[in-house]
Order: C-alpha cells, then structure tokens, then sequence
C-alpha cells in the first residue's frame, strides 16, 4: 500500500510540475520563445529504508530547468546546471573528491521522476547514508 501511495503522489506531482503550465490561460500566457525548450521537470523524493518500495518519501520537491531552472528545489539553479553537465544522466553524477563521510549504514532512497529535454526519466538509488547521498551532485541531492 504504501508503495501505490508513493506513486500516485509522484505521479500527482509530475503532472502538476509539466501539466500546469500548459493549461489555458498560462499557455496563452507564455511568450513564445519557451515554446522552444523540451520540457525538463522532475519530481525528487528522499526517505529512508533499503529501497524505494519499503521507503516512506519524507521529502519531495519539483525541479524544472528549462527554459529556466525554478520550482521547490532550494537549489534550483545549482541542481539543473549538474544535470545540464551531465546532459541529464543522474547515474552520471559522481561525489565530490573533498568530502569524507562515515561508514554508518542509515540507508536513505533517493528517486526522480518526470522528463529531461522531453525524454521520459525514472531513477532510484540507494545510498548508504545522508553524507554520501549529499556527496552525489551536491546541489541535486540536496534538498
């Protein structure tokens, strides 16, 4: 049950985040250069636990980078330039060489979901604790 909840709230979130600006009024709104870009909007979770399925998400925040980097993301701009530098491949993404983190198993689940230049991206890792979660694309991991 818990793992259907987990989907429908990302799901619910995936679509506010790319479906919300496409209504109406915005669409008729936005000047057209925008219409330019591919969509770059995800929807990133965190919770403790061994995977995703047993996980219960403690945060999730949207991150859209195209045509600007914006949502809840309290880096947004730091995380979409990582993404752009990586052209989008999170598994890409590689620790910093100066940070030093414990070897304490407190196992934290770290998923994304939505689309990157328009192609569609699903992500899950699991990392053996918040030091070396934050570790891993300091400014998309850490929110």
């Amino acid at each position: 049950m818990r793992n259907t909840a987990r989907w429908a709230t990302t799901l619910a979130l995936t679509a506010t985040v790319v479906g919300g600006p496409l209504t109406g009024a915005a669409l008729a709104a936005q000047p057209t250069p925008s219409a330019l870009y591919a969509p770059s909007a995800l929807v990133l979770t965190v919770g403790h636990g061994d995977s995703a399925a047993l996980a219960t998400p403690e945060r999730a925040v949207t991150l859209t980078c195209a045509p600007t980097a914006s949502g809840t993301h309290p880096a947004a701009a730091l995380a979409c330039a990582q993404l752009r530098a990586v052209d989008g491949d999170i598994d890409a993404l590689t620790p910093g060489s100066d940070i030093r983190c414990t070897k304490q198993y407190d196992p934290v689940v770290v998923t994304v979901d939505g689309v990157w230049r328009g192609q569609r991206v699903s992500y899950e890792r699991v990392f053996g604790n918040e030091c070396v979660k934050n570790s891993y694309g300091s400014g998309v991991f850490t929110f």
